[in-house]
């Protein structure tokens, strides 16, 4: 094949990369001459560049994987797919972030620029078919999300949340780097595809290669936030400004997601046996800190950074099936929490207004009198992120049990029932306070019709998915099978 045509095949495949690059390069040399009251037109241009990147994706979309420049990019229907939702999440991010920037006078490109910035690491990790593609994708991921939970300048508890995660970030980073070092040492090979075969050929009882194994999977333990390597998350939710916990608690979820079966499921196959106990450890440790010590929190944010942290064990519990129903339970479930989360996080936002954070509890007092409507959508929300049927929640819960049990796993799944309905408690003590609780605050709603419509539109969807879960199942077994 003539050398034009490969490139010509290769830029295509990257297209919605390139796409998104070029668009954070226009998007900060307009920003640089706007003034804040022109600040509108950084919004939209970043809108337009999710877009764009949107439509890029489904242009150069493929029906099968393929590799391009030299095996470090993969082009498959499951990073199409990824690609699409990361998209689709960071929008409904800045749609929800605008009027809570504008009220605080933090509308500034940076908000947007470190999100795009940190959009284009996760499309990177989504197609990353290389150990150093993979880090590369980490790398511009953590670095956006390190400068974005310290946005707020004027917040000191904001500048402290960052440096924790930093400086826990940057351990991790090296272990992740040192554990890839290994397995390349005793492979010889970067490339996820060929690592596969390698492993196989030096073989999954090699002690330098268990040992590698176990950097790894500290390394991805921590980018989800599982137990014990979880420190970051309930400090960085709290201290961050509610925007950017919405975005941190969202998309980022999606790239944990890749890293583990890029990594784990297809570089590390032949070693499941290695991985799939030291999972178990995790999944069954983020669930049990995370929905008892959930029960304690009076603070919305610090409650779901927990709520965060026992659904990781719900993922980890897909994944350590090892399995293709459970791979696809696991990306399921993964779709599935972000919709809920980033709803969540957009009721506190929605209740804000200047000068009041409506962030803790207790503001969701007698919600209902105040606005039967979105009292409603919380409690959607609420019930959905619970595993109450029929909510989507309760799909996704039930598909990772099922292919837990279907290895053998009954006991793991039995576990997984009992912290459930132990998570139940705290998320009804939220449908309590606004249904049954005098009104703490009597102020009407602020938000505006974008902010309404979306959020509303996020409600129902939890609903909508749930009462038709197929359509989203079958998807995410298509994207995954073979």
């Amino acid at each position: 094949m003539p050398q034009t045509v490969i490139n010509q095949f290769e830029f295509a495949a990257a297209s919605p990369e390139i796409f998104l690059l070029s668009a954070i390069c226009v998007i900060l040399l307009v920003d640089v001459f706007l003034s804040d009251r022109q600040r509108w037109i950084t919004y939209a241009l970043s809108l337009l560049a999710l877009a764009g990147t949107a439509f890029m994706t489904l242009r150069f979309g493929v029906d099968e994987r393929v590799l391009a420049f030299n095996g470090m990019f993969v082009a498959d229907p499951l990073a199409d797919l990824l690609k699409l939702f990361a998209c689709g999440t960071v929008a409904v991010a800045f749609l929800y972030s605008r009027e809570y920037l504008e009220r605080r006078g933090l509308l500034k490109g940076e908000y947007f620029l470190l999100s795009l910035l940190a959009l284009l690491g996760i499309l990177v990790m989504v197609s990353a078919g290389s150990l150093v593609t993979v880090y590369l994708g980490v790398e511009l991921l953590s670095l956006s999300l390190y400068a974005m939970v310290a946005f707020d300048r004027e917040s000191g508890v904001a500048a402290e949340s960052a440096m924790k995660y930093f400086v826990l970030g940057a351990i991790a980073s090296g272990t992740l780097l040192y554990g890839f070092s290994m397995l390349y040492g005793l492979t010889g090979t970067l490339q996820l595809d060929e690592l596969a075969l390698a492993v196989r050929e030096v073989g999954p009882d090699n002690l330098g290669l268990i040992f590698g194994v176990v950097f790894v999977v500290v390394g991805v333990a921590f980018k989800f936030g599982a137990v014990p390597f979880h420190m970051w998350i309930p400090d960085v939710y709290h201290g961050a400004p509610t925007p950017v916990t919405l975005f941190v608690g969202s998309a980022p979820k999606i790239a944990s997601f890749i890293l583990a079966i890029r990594v784990l499921a297809e570089g590390l196959d032949a070693m499941v046996d290695s991985w799939q106990g030291m999972l178990v450890a995790l999944a069954v440790l983020s669930m049990a800190l995370g929905n008892v010590v959930a029960i304690a929190q009076s603070n919305l944010k610090r409650m779901l950074a927990y709520s965060t942290i026992s659904h990781v064990g719900f993922i980890l519990l897909g994944i350590l099936a090892g399995t293709p129903d459970g791979y696809q339970a696991a990306l399921f479930y993964t779709i599935t929490y972000v919709i809920m989360a980033i709803g969540s996080f957009g009721m506190i936002l929605l209740l804000s207004r200047e000068g009041f954070e409506a962030d803790r509890l207790d503001d969701f007092r007698g919600l209902n009198r105040r606005s039967p409507w979105f009292a409603a959508m919380m409690l959607m929300l609420m019930f959905s992120t619970a595993g109450v049927p029929p909510f989507i929640g309760f799909w996704a819960k039930l598909a990772v049990l099922g292919a837990v049990v279907d290895v053998g796993m009954v006991w793991l799944a039995v576990v997984g029932v009992v912290f459930s309905v132990i998570a139940a408690f705290y998320y009804l003590r939220v449908v309590k306070l606004m249904y049954f609780d005098e009104p703490a605050d009597a102020a009407a709603l602020q938000a505006g019709g974008t902010l309404r419509a979306v959020l509303s539109a996020n409600g129902l969807a939890v609903l909508v998915l749930g009462l038709f879960p197929g359509g989203l199942f079958d998807l995410c077994a298509s994207v995954l099978t073979p």
